[in-house]
């Protein structure tokens, strides 16, 4: 509808400095007439006046007017809490009612602001109050008509400083959920990214039961890697500490949940894992020689090379059946100190190798028993072979043989052949992508060995083969511990460049790191990450046959995912993770866990609807606060501005701006020419006679 409106308007004939001297000089005579002859003063006051108005030239403007909408904001909240009890179901009821309602009004734009737009995953935060600005940024504080927020109150982004806030307009509040709601949850306060494996960390944690009472407890469940789950009654409301052992290196994931409580609104928040990442200290080597050949400085080069590695390196270079002129007090060699390496000191090793050793009287026969233990209680051995392995003086003729996975045959074959890798040795970690420039077609473009110990494999897998294609490196579990066989002893030669070389500081490295059980190096291992509201999932295996695994949301709903060979030469799948929280993944056989969002992630740590976050705006705003469950459909009225409050008692104010624009402009002489021109002829001949009279 266009209104029309009048004013005056002054569009002067000459400039304004003219019009100031004028002024200025009219102002001058009326004050010296005042002193020197008052005398006609009013009347020469008047035509002076009459004068300057009309070179003010004042004419009369009409004014075309064109109503402005005012712009009031619905935001609506769909964060992750607002999933909880009937929120969601009030939320968009009344986003309805209120979409309905406000379109109805004449002069009002609507716009609408969900807090889930643009977001890729899960959100961490709900920011009402960033959306929000970006919604009004076009729309001038003379045309917002208010703000109705939708929301559980638990909005991460309110303004701190109320008395700096921008003018939306009054905003008002509509609270979706109840207000006897009742939550528990477990919140870590401290908790290391890293530890040492072997020594323990402190966790520092909270179980939060706003409804609790003084001295009430509650069920926490600890599940850690390789430990049987534990249960303990803890007091609620109050700072606890907890030590743990870091277990092995790599992931080591603490579960940890509490029991629910009666009636809670969610139980996503009962139960956070804590990732800790297990460093080494030390590793520490046993490496046993037979005799002194070109091979063993590889081994010692490779092992001393890595800082974090404590090498313990003895070399058989005089046996006790050698038979030479060399007096025994003249001998500077030291005696082999089997009893401290081999039972005082034997489970302080991470890994034993024992590189082209052949029996003899030195290390007594039970000292091999021994190391078998040693390995399935959880150690690691390596053998590399050299001819004596196929002869009487072989290891396998010890007790050793208990956890050596592959016999010997008997023969040695010396001839040059090139390492390949087997089929699984295409998907195992410890053999997957070698890389070594210089091959064709497919072909690694190894250097050639000259030598090889047949062997026969009862189990385990073999990765490598070498001449004949007999098995070369053998990989086995044997107990706890793990053990690796390599059937010759001329990985040197790589070392050296012989045939152009190859990857033996890599190979060794990573065989050394399999064996002391890294987790990346693990062949069946199931890695879950998320990244960017999706979850990735890896199992490595040696087959390329699918397999299914079971996967539990935070809410604990369960699906069946299939996994899939992938690119990578692993089982691969990859699905949306909408919710924040644990996800749990099981392949059958092991289970790991994944943290959507943060350790104790906003939109879980409070959840219990609350009308205290937004108080301070509301206030500041002249809005109110209605909760849904009381008054799901609130009345709502458009206000004048200047007004105290907006809303109250179950309805809601907005604010009716009036704001307009200009569509057209009428312009008309305030008085006629002619008027003007008989008016000042009259003033003259008045001033002329008042004049005349005085002077008589």
């Amino acid at each position: 509808m266009t209104r029309s409106a009048i004013t005056l308007d002054l569009s002067p004939l000459l400039p304004h400095s003219f019009l100031y001297g004028i002024a200025g000089l009219a102002l001058l005579f009326i004050v010296l007439s005042f002193f020197f002859y008052r005398r006609g003063l009013p009347v020469r006051t008047v035509v002076v006046a009459a004068f300057i108005l009309m070179f003010l030239n004042p004419s009369i403007a009409q004014e075309q007017r064109g109503p402005i909408d005012d712009v009031a904001v619905i935001v609506a909240d769909h964060s992750p809490s607002q999933q909880n009890g009937e929120r969601l179901k009030r939320t968009d009821a009344a986003l309805s009612y209120l979409k309905k309602k406000l379109e109805s009004l004449p002069g009002l734009e609507v716009r609408l602001v969900d807090s889930s737009s643009g977001e890729t995953g899960p959100p961490r935060e709900t920011k009402l109050f960033d959306k929000l600005d970006q919604a009004l940024a076009d729309v001038p504080a003379s045309r917002r008509a208010g703000v109705v927020m939708i929301t559980d109150g638990q909005v991460h982004d309110v303004p701190q400083d109320v008395t700096h806030l921008p003018d939306y307009g009054p905003v008002s509040v509509l609270l979706s959920g109840s207000r006897d709601e009742h939550d528990r949850q477990l919140v870590i306060l401290e908790a290391p990214s890293y530890g040492i494996v072997g020594q323990t960390v402190k966790i520092r944690y909270r179980i939060d039961d706003g409804t609790a009472g003084r001295g009430e407890t509650a069920t926490l469940n600890i599940h850690q890697d390789g430990l049987a789950p534990q249960a303990q009654e803890i007091p609620v409301n109050e700072d606890q500490d907890m030590t743990v052992t870091v277990p092995h290196g790599g992931q080591n994931i603490l579960d940890l949940s509490v029991s629910p409580a009666d009636n809670e609104i969610t139980l996503a928040n009962n139960r956070v894992p804590v990732v800790i990442n297990g460093v080494r200290d030390r590793l520490r080597v046993l490496l046993v020689s037979g005799q002194p050949y070109a091979g063993g400085r590889t081994w010692r080069n490779i092992l001393t090379s890595d800082p974090g590695v404590d090498l313990v390196h003895f070399t058989i270079l005089r046996e006790p059946d050698k038979i030479d002129a060399t007096p025994q007090n003249d001998l500077s060699l030291i005696a082999f100190p089997f009893e401290e390496l081999f039972q005082t000191k034997l489970y302080g090793f991470d890994l034993i190798i024992f590189d082209r050793y052949r029996l003899n009287r030195i290390l007594p026969d039970y000292y091999f028993g021994n190391i078998a233990k040693y390995v399935k209680a959880g150690g690691a051995l390596l053998v590399t072979t050299g001819p004596s392995f196929a002869s009487s003086d072989s290891l396998f003729k010890t007790d050793l043989s208990q956890v050596l996975t592959a016999q010997p045959t008997g023969r040695v074959i010396e001839e040059p052949f090139r390492p390949a890798l087997t089929k699984a040795g295409l998907r195992h970690p410890v053999t997957q992508g070698l890389q070594w420039p210089g091959g064709k077609d497919g072909e690694p473009g190894w250097g050639a060995w000259l030598r090889q110990v047949a062997i026969a494999p009862s189990s385990g897998e073999v990765v490598m083969s070498g001449a004949e294609h007999l098995p070369l490196l053998v990989l086995d579990h044997a107990g706890k511990g793990r053990v690796a066989e390599l059937a010759s002893d001329q990985i040197w030669l790589w070392s050296r460049g012989y045939g152009g070389g190859g990857p033996h500081a890599e190979l060794l490295r990573r065989l050394a790191h399999w064996l002391m059980k890294e987790p990346e190096l693990e062949e069946n291992a199931l890695d879950v990450s998320v990244d960017g509201g999706k979850l990735h999932i890896v199992r490595r295996s040696l087959t390329e046959d699918s397999m299914a695994a079971t996967v539990t949301a935070p809410d604990g709903a369960k699906s069946t995912i299939e996994l899939k060979a992938g690119t990578s030469g692993a089982l691969e799948a990859t699905i949306p993770a909408p919710q924040l929280g644990v996800y749990a993944v099981n392949d059958g056989a092991q289970e790991r866990l994944a943290l959507v969002g943060s350790m104790n992630p906003p939109e879980l740590t409070g959840v219990r609807t609350t009308a205290e976050k937004l108080a301070p705006v509301v206030k500041a705003e002249k809005g109110t606060t209605i909760w849904l469950a009381d008054e799901p459909e609130p009345a709502i009225d458009m206000l004048p501005p200047g007004r105290g409050a907006y809303g109250g008692g179950g309805w809601i104010g907005l604010r009716q701006n009036g704001s307009y624009t200009v569509t057209g402009v009428t312009m008309r002489p305030f008085l006629p020419a002619w008027l003007y021109a008989t008016a000042l002829l009259a003033l003259l001949i008045g001033a002329w006679w008042q004049e005349g009279r005085s002077r008589r």
